[in-house]
């Protein structure tokens, strides 16, 4: 009945997972979700007065599919502020949250064969979108030894003649990576040398206000020679703790392009709500929002910490620590051979093996058995995920929580019994 499109698009695991969560508390047991990337923080007052006043003003209907002209003026200037660019509002697009500048991007820019760079670990949608519209995926491996950083010769490797677009995101989910001026400029040599002149660089920076220990975000469209291929994109969801309010941006190198995706919005959304565009330029604008960014970053900070320490103290499991973001993304290998479960996902028929890993089995005993909620490595990306055994945990999440989560998951990785019987259960997979 359905298109055989559908069958090549992927998804998110965070929503995936959600009717097992939903099963465990059912029967009575209450989950510790560290699983999903939404800000548990409110919507700043000031914000949200204005949508209601924009909503009693009667600002409900069509507006412009590019944007509200007073939104795209702000996001150029907030560009223009925060990584000295000079972009202009008719090169800035205004979308239904961040994301759908992702898939917009793929149909745009990429024909059947054209090649499609991103990272993995990295945002399920950049690979999950690539077979949709006929691209070939070609995964760009971020290196745990490397504090989750891009190689230079990775780089060198997955870019060819056919490469249409490179998706890059800093600061990374689920990893936490945060790029300096240095690795940015590095990166962006390789780009220019060995990349088509009509490449397209899909710089994702959502988590751009979310930094730890000093560090700053910067953007590659800010190094020499970037800007005219790079599209900036970012939006209210995480910075702003909006997830909700579904507004996003994108800067694009011209015009022109701007102009094509302003007809892709008339197609697919015909245009974003104007009382939440004006509440996203006001959230812009307004003086506050930076003392907000520091004080959720302070407290994104005091959570990571204690998480990292408490991962750190359990054995057979390993953590590398954050500079950005709101993840931990502990290395899980040790515990996941201790339980057996490497040798147990070695058992299994080729297609149960195919779409589960050692990861899924101790993400799933401990959703099932020990109720807490994570997301395993194959959720960011399954092409090079192979042998890679790792978790995210999103510290978005209560201080009580975070600590009890922590205590679920100690006794967990020492758990064998109860993971024999988890396997028993049958509920390998999602």
């Amino acid at each position: 009945m359905l298109a055989e499109r559908l069958r090549l698009i992927g998804t998110e695991n965070v929503f995936k997972i959600g009717p097992c969560i939903a099963e465990v508390e059912a029967a009575g047991y209450r989950v510790i979700r560290c699983n999903i990337g939404e800000p548990d923080f409110e919507l700043a007052d000031e914000i949200r007065d204005e949508v209601k006043r924009q909503l009693d003003a009667g600002n409900t209907h069509y507006s412009d599919p590019q944007g509200l002209p007073q939104l795209r003026e702000a996001v150029a200037r907030q560009l223009g502020e925060t990584r000295g660019l000079a972009i202009t509002p008719d090169r800035v697009v205004i979308f239904p949250g961040a994301k759908p500048v992702i898939g917009l991007s793929q149909l745009a820019y990429v024909d059947p064969g054209d090649e499609v760079v991103y990272p993995t670990p990295g945002f399920p949608i950049y690979e999950g979108f690539t077979g949709f519209v006929g691209g070939v995926p070609r995964p760009l491996p971020l290196r745990e030894e490397l504090g989750f950083g891009i190689r230079s010769e990775d780089l060198e490797r997955v870019i060819s003649g056919r490469t249409k677009l490179i998706f890059l995101n800093f600061p990374s989910n689920p990893t936490g990576g945060v790029a300096d001026r240095p690795q940015l400029e590095e990166i962006a040599e390789v780009i220019l040398r060995r990349a088509p002149a009509d490449v397209r660089v899909v710089s994702d920076e959502i988590y751009e206000h979310i930094h730890f220990d000093g560090a700053e975000h910067r953007s590659i469209a800010s190094v020499p020679g970037m800007e005219r291929i790079t599209i900036v994109a970012s939006g209210v969801s995480k910075g702003f703790a909006w997830t909700g309010g579904r507004v996003g941006w994108a800067a694009f190198p011209s015009a022109a392009e701007a102009l094509a995706f302003r007809n892709l919005n008339i197609n697919f959304f015909s245009c974003v709500s104007a009382y939440n565009q004006e509440g996203a330029r006001l959230a812009l604008d307004s003086a506050a929002s930076a003392r907000r960014f520091r004080e959720m970053a302070a407290e994104y900070q005091r959570r990571r910490d204690m998480v990292i320490v408490a991962l750190n103290a359990i054995d057979g499991i390993s953590c590398q620590v954050p500079r950005g973001a709101f993840y931990a993304f502990p290395n899980i290998s040790g515990a996941c051979r201790s339980l057996g479960a490497v040798d147990a996902h070695a058992e299994f028929p080729a297609a149960e093996r195919g779409c589960s890993s050692p990861a899924t089995l101790f993400q799933l005993f401990l959703l099932y058995r020990y109720h807490v909620a994570t997301l395993d490595r194959r959720s960011f990306g399954v092409l090079g995920s192979e042998g890679q055994h790792f978790l995210r945990i999103s510290v978005a999440t209560a201080v009580p929580d975070l600590e009890e989560a922590m205590r679920r998951i100690a006794a967990a990785a020492v758990d064998r019994e109860g993971f024999r019987e988890f396997l028993r259960s049958g509920r390998c997979s999602y």
